[in-house]
């Protein structure tokens, strides 16, 4: 349950940095931000149509999607669960319900090979009865029985949904409950007749980045609009949110105001008003039973001491907000190591720590005022994932395990013991035993050690022949780690190809430091990290340019398209996915406004010289010659615009550079809506590497 820690058509004159001054240049193609406006439709159809016609007639494509629809529809997956009172409840997609189920069983029922599941609510049916394209968007359900709650769906997988509540006993909405009209709304229990609600409640109630900024709390039987204002943020803030703990004896109810995506503020309500929790800006802070837990993005100095960036502090929170800044510190990072997830149980916290990219376990206990400390025994190599099964009421947790190689599974552990029980495992999708996994080191332009794996088949020769795919992200503070995958394996490693993942700069593998090394103004360090990595493996013989491809969504489609206009050179294929490339105008695009904390302000001339410098769009040319691109993005993406690859598709076409599009109609920022339609994407995906690379 708790875990923490990685949260117009027309032509209308833009802003250029020419010779080093602004002029006003227009953007011919601004016409397909116009999201589902005719002419632009008509083009995405247009693209639609030549990139199937091409991909979908590969030898190699019918067979990979065949083979994808069975992996992805596969009834052998692992049943993820949520406890919710005496239940554990599943979202599942399969061949037979295209848009979902939500169903539950008990936990005696859960360690059974094939769990009796009882359906809750049918997405499909639903669907079908309502006429509407709904797309399952999460749940919240009131502790701690979970007989009410707040379903959240998606019309065709967008950010924004409507909420409506959802009575379990019979099984049915709630028609005149807390139900919510479409929007990106916040929503919480406090009891069972009162929420949190952040939603948009009329003019000058959204910030700039399109998040609610006002939190209120509704009463059951009185209309939305009689809500009263708990909080009201800045318009130019990212958003706000609240939710309570529900620990008996500990319950607190806490609103945050999100200033950007890396600051915020923490208030906890007493009576009627509001106490500030005096954490950094940019520090994340919970409570744990009698504990605020502080989790630190930088330095911070308090009474005397400096505590280092990246560490976990904890103090008692009554003494806390009383004035005291006495800390105990339960993590300090090391270059090597950073801090990748905390999670609590009934008497415990469980520290995921990142060690050269490999998780280990920690558990801590707090007896006697003082923390006790104990190694967890866990795999030593891959990604371990920590779920609490009710932090409140129970020491038992679910460990994940997984790595490139080996299928996933989970265990049923217990915190203050390291015996565990094998629950669910993914079967074997692919046979792992000719394949090997290395982990290498690339030197970055600046001389920063960058670490990245290969996975590839046993008997690859180092002759530079070796279709490859370079996959990164880098930014976000988000970690690439080793995963297992059914479609990696059967899509690209089973027809001769060769896998690598870069851990960069602007990624969360060493903490808040490797993010911060590459933020704003140094961004240019994840793209040159991006880029040594590929010639590591380009030195090492793994592969050359001729067979090299590179492929990164969202904030990856920026590395992707970054890499692409910078060394057209190194690669022959590059697949850029639901990405940003128009760096100039991101930040007035959707959710644009709230990553200027992760690229800069476009609007400020000190900050384009530099965003300027890489944008892609603004740097993509007809006098060079550049490798083939697929760009795929979705109609429905209300997170990342679609405007950016349209643009970028219509500008290098008309530059005559050689260039596919595939949009999906619905989906989201996922890009996809459902398992049939991840099948196609990535079908389409493997096609068009395999017939650039081989």
């Amino acid at each position: 349950m708790r875990a923490y820690r990685k949260m117009a058509s027309g032509v209308v004159l833009g802003l250029a940095a020419v010779g080093g001054a602004y002029a006003q240049k227009p953007d011919p193609y601004l016409w397909l931000e116009d999201v589902g406006g005719e002419q632009a439709l008509s083009w995405v159809k247009e693209q639609n149509a030549v990139a199937l016609k091409e991909l979908q007639a590969q030898a190699d494509y019918p067979g990979i999607h065949a083979r994808l629809k069975t992996i992805l529809n596969s009834k052998e997956r692992i049943p993820y669960v949520t406890k919710h009172g005496e239940y554990y409840y599943n979202f599942w997609r399969d061949a037979q319900h295209t848009r979902g189920i939500w169903r539950r069983t008990t936990l005696e029922q859960y360690q059974r090979p094939e769990p009796q599941w009882e359906t809750v609510l049918d997405i499909d049916k639903l669907a079908a009865e309502e006429n509407e394209n709904w797309v399952w968007h999460g749940v919240s359900c009131l502790y701690p029985q979970g007989e009410k709650c707040l379903v959240q769906l998606s019309r065709g997988g967008g950010d924004a949904h409507v909420v409506r509540e959802f009575d379990v006993a019979r099984r049915a909405f709630v028609a005149d409950g807390f139900n919510l009209a479409e929007a990106k709304s916040d929503i919480g229990w406090i009891d069972a007749d009162t929420i949190f609600v952040s939603t948009d409640f009329g003019a000058g109630s959204m910030t700039t980045s399109g998040y609610p900024r006002i939190v209120k709390e509704w009463k059951r039987g009185t209309p939305l609009s009689a809500a009263a204002t708990l909080y009201e943020a800045k318009n130019d803030d990212l958003g706000v949110g609240a939710y309570k703990d529900f620990t008996p004896g500990h319950s607190y109810q806490f609103i945050t105001r999100q200033i950007g995506f890396y600051a915020s503020e923490l208030f906890v309500r007493t009576g009627d008003g509001l106490a500030k929790v005096d954490k950094p800006d940019d520090a994340n802070a919970y409570t744990v039973r009698d504990q605020l837990v502080i989790d630190l993005r930088s330095d911070w100095s308090v009474n005397g001491t400096t505590y280092k960036q990246g560490s976990l502090l904890a103090t008692d929170f009554k003494r806390f907000m009383a004035g005291g800044r006495q800390f105990d510190v339960l993590f300090t990072p090391t270059p090597a190591s950073s801090l990748d997830g905390v999670s609590a149980t009934r008497s415990a916290l469980l520290l995921n720590v990142l060690d050269n990219v490999k998780n280990r376990l920690v558990e801590l206990r707090h007896v006697d005022g003082a923390w006790q400390r104990r190694d967890i025994n866990a795999p030593a190599f891959g990604t371990l994932a920590v779920q609490a099964l009710d932090p409140i009421e129970s020491d038992q947790y679910f460990l994940t395990v997984t790595d490139f190689l080996n299928p996933t599974t989970m265990y049923l552990a217990n915190a203050g013991s390291d015996q565990r029980s094998a629950l669910k495992a993914l079967p074997a999708y692919f046979d792992a035993k000719p394949y090997t996994v290395q982990q290498h080191m690339a030197t970055s332009k600046d001389g920063t050690l960058v670490p990245y794996f290969v996975l590839m088949h046993r008997k690859a020769k180092p002759n530079g022949k070796n279709p490859t795919v370079l996959y990164g992200y880098g930014g976000f503070e988000v970690s690439m780690k080793p995963f297992y995958s059914g479609t990696t394996g059967e899509a690209w490693l089973k027809q001769g190809g060769i896998y690598v993942l870069a851990n960069i700069r602007g990624g969360g593998e060493f903490g808040p430091r490797w993010h911060q090394a590459a933020l704003k103004e140094n961004r240019q360090r994840a793209f040159d990290d991006f880029i040594a990595v590929a010639q590591d493996v380009i030195k090492r013989k793994i592969t050359s340019p001729r067979h090299l491809g590179i492929m990164g969504g969202s904030n990856g489609g920026l590395l992707v398209g970054a890499a692409l206009t910078q060394r057209p050179d190194l690669f022959n294929a590059v697949v850029c996915q639901v990405p940003l490339l128009d760096m100039q105008r991101y930040s007035k695009l959707l959710a644009g406004a709230s990553w200027m904390g992760e690229y800069g302000d476009p609007d400020d001339p000190k900050q384009w010289a530099y965003l300027g410098k890489y944008s892609p769009y603004q740097n993509v040319f007809k006098d060079k010659h550049y490798p083939r691109v697929l760009f795929t993005t979705s109609t429905r993406d209300d997170r990342v615009h679609p405007g950016h690859a349209r643009k970028m598709v219509a500008k290098m076409k008309e530059q005559g550079h050689d260039v596919l599009y595939w949009e999906n109609m619905e989906g989201g920022h996922a890009g996809a809506a459902n398992n049939d339609q991840q099948a196609q994407m990535w079908a389409l995906t493997y096609a068009f590497l395999l017939k650039q690379l081989k």
